[in-house]
């Protein structure tokens, strides 16, 4: 029998595999996810400072602040951005200087920082570095003031861009072959519930050559290649194929995702697709219910494979309800996992 981990791998190589896997967004920061993923998002400490002490500045100088409401998520000050001229993001926006990094001694040390096996033998690490061109855009700007610098100034953006890829794909580098991760992961969330936040124009051609840039990096070394979009992005998809892209999550249920299934078959696995939304919010929702939706969720992504679970319940002081919930899917997700593949 496989382990926990091959069987992962197995999926996100698009062979079929010997029961669903499950799939986590761990990277520091505590998600409720019924079941025990057997993967890790590893960002290096360098990159995402903000994650790790609760807050404050990122490497860039963007403010990241929580509230109770967001049970420790998160999120850019609304209030105040760095940046409110495009034109003038040369004498704002500042890479760290990481001429003298002793980059084995930091890989290490933030493997061990995050309880980790440097050999990670029973854990898929997928390796990231936070590289969100769109969502830094806007986290410098805010989102109208970015979107009107998409719309008025491309190229003084596409300039920004290059200059945080060139950043990003420096450190990549220095420690892809240290750390020797079994996945590539980039994320970008490009897309709203509803529809997408620019034009299919736009995405293609200002932030296309910039993934491509970063994901060329992982296609040399034979990785699985990540993506996280939420929203409704399915229009963003063959763009996104075309580089290399063969894993997607959180792949919402506001996409097609029967429809994406048939178009691609193992060549996007599918992770989530499952959307603890409606009326499984409710506090009187019981465990029929939640398994009805589960299992159709299964019987519509998991045959063939290209499948991977994730899904849970999150709730502030609710009593305990979001834990009984999760115990539910978890005994759901035991209970369903080996019954798609023979």
């Amino acid at each position: 029998m496989l382990s926990e981990k091959e069987n992962y791998l197995r999926c996100l190589r698009g062979e079929v595999p010997e029961w669903i896997p499950i799939h986590g967004m761990s990277c520091g920061e505590q998600y409720d996810f019924a079941g025990q993923p057997h993967n890790f998002r590893f960002e290096p400490r360098l990159t995402t400072p903000h994650r790790y002490r609760g807050g404050g500045l990122d490497m860039w100088g963007v403010e990241h602040t929580t509230t109770p409401e967001s049970m420790g998520g998160l999120q850019p000050r609304c209030d105040y951005h760095i940046l409110d001229d495009i034109r003038k993001w040369r004498d704002v926006i500042k890479a760290p200087d990481i001429s003298n990094i002793d980059w084995e001694k930091m890989c290490r040390d933030d493997f061990k920082f995050h309880g980790l096996n440097f050999e990670h033998k029973d854990t898929a690490i997928a390796f990231s570095t936070d590289m969100s061109f769109f969502m830094m855009l806007v986290e410098f700007m805010g989102y109208t003031e970015g979107l009107l610098a998409m719309y008025e100034e491309p190229d003084e953006v596409m300039a920004l861009f290059d200059y945080m890829c060139d950043f990003y794909c420096e450190v990549c580098e220095k420690c892809i072959d240290i750390v020797k991760p079994d996945i590539w992961h980039m994320g970008d969330d490009t897309c709203a519930q509803q529809a997408p936040m620019m034009s299919e124009e736009m995405f293609k051609r200002m932030l296309i050559p910039f993934y491509d840039r970063q994901i060329k990096i992982g296609r040399d070394r034979g990785l699985p290649i990540s993506m996280h979009v939420c929203g409704k992005c399915e229009s963003f998809l063959d763009d996104l194929v075309d580089i290399g892209v063969s894993i997607w999550e959180p792949a919402q249920t506001m996409n097609d995702l029967a429809g994406i299934k048939a178009k691609y078959g193992n060549k996007l696995v599918i992770v989530g697709g499952w959307d603890g939304r409606g009326s499984l919010l409710g506090k009187d929702v019981g465990y029929d219910e939640i398994y009805e939706y589960t299992k159709k969720t299964f019987d519509t992504l998991a045959p063939g494979g290209g499948y991977c679970f994730m899904g849970g319940f999150m709730g502030l002081n609710d009593g305990g309800i979001s834990e009984q919930k999760n115990k539910w899917l978890t005994s759901i997700y035991e209970g369903l996992k080996y019954t798609y593949y023979k």
